[in-house]
């Protein structure tokens, strides 16, 4: 396993700094809602950091990632101060051999008690994805983006045709950017052992999943800044189809036939249309 040194370290903590200013920008992290994490499949240079060390009991066994290291916000922690105190608000947990148990490192700022309670989450996708695909990083971030919320209170768009067909008419860039489309599960108690198993299983097709009634959940192979790029994008999409409600849908945004278009013309496969 290679050694993610000092220098890619403070990038990665920059990115995912500047992640956490920007969901705060788009209201999708108000106070200390939301939670991201980062899975590298290798070691992280953290001593000097992150001095302080228990081991823990991991909530499911995945012994395949055992080495492993996953950055993951502090439960209490706001997103948008990241940047500015990452030791404060991040923790790394190496993944043991055994893949039950883990070592759990925090700074001397630690600014939480325990990381985020959606870590059971966080890691089962992290688990499955890097097992169906030989990638080095994996990251995924919780957040609660305004119009996609609102969206998922009302009941119509809980279907997921429903909810994608009317989504991905407003601009080129949400089929062309998530032609997988967006996943949409029921409300499930946060931090449950359902939302985990359920949400994993649903990212197998989508990079992004909306949980109904509580936000989403987005995930990305390498850089958090492309799963960033995912909730933009749904977000920006969700923004319109709030307008056209919010003006007694007058528009009807594009058509099926020029969706398949768009995406014919970009050798872009779909399924939505």
């Amino acid at each position: 396993m290679s050694l993610l040194d000092m220098t890619q370290l403070v990038e990665l903590f920059s990115q995912i700094g500047d992640v956490g200013k920007r969901l705060y920008e788009l209201g999708a992290a108000e106070g200390a809602a939301g939670n991201l994490s980062v899975c590298v499949r290798g070691e992280l240079d953290i001593p000097d950091l992150f001095s302080e060390t228990q081991l823990i009991e991991l909530p499911l066994p995945v012994p395949e990632l055992g080495g492993a290291s996953v950055i993951v916000t502090g439960s209490g922690c706001r997103l948008r101060e990241i940047a500015d105190a990452p030791t404060a608000n991040l923790a790394v947990i190496v993944v043991e051999k055994d893949g039950r148990n883990g070592k759990l490192f925090v700074a001397r700022d630690c600014k939480f008690k325990r990381v985020t309670s959606e870590f059971n989450s966080h890691l089962a996708i992290h688990h499955d994805q890097m097992m169906l695909r030989e990638i080095q990083t994996h990251t995924i971030i919780h957040a609660q983006p305004t119009h996609l919320t609102y969206l998922s209170h009302i009941p119509a768009y809980q279907d997921e045709t429903f909810f994608n067909q009317h989504m991905y008419r407003w601009q080129p860039e949400t089929i062309l950017s998530i032609p997988q489309g967006f996943g949409v599960l029921p409300f499930i108690v946060n931090g449950s052992d359902e939302q985990m198993t359920e949400t994993m299983l649903k990212m197998r097709e989508h990079p992004l999943v909306i949980w109904a009634r509580h936000g989403i959940v987005a995930r990305a192979d390498e850089l958090i800044l492309h799963a960033l790029d995912l909730i933009e994008y749904a977000e920006a999409a969700a923004h319109y189809e709030y307008l056209n409600l919010s003006t007694g849908e007058k528009a009807d945004g594009l058509s099926p036939d020029e969706i398949r278009a768009i995406c014919e013309v970009w050798n872009v496969p779909q399924t939505i249309y």
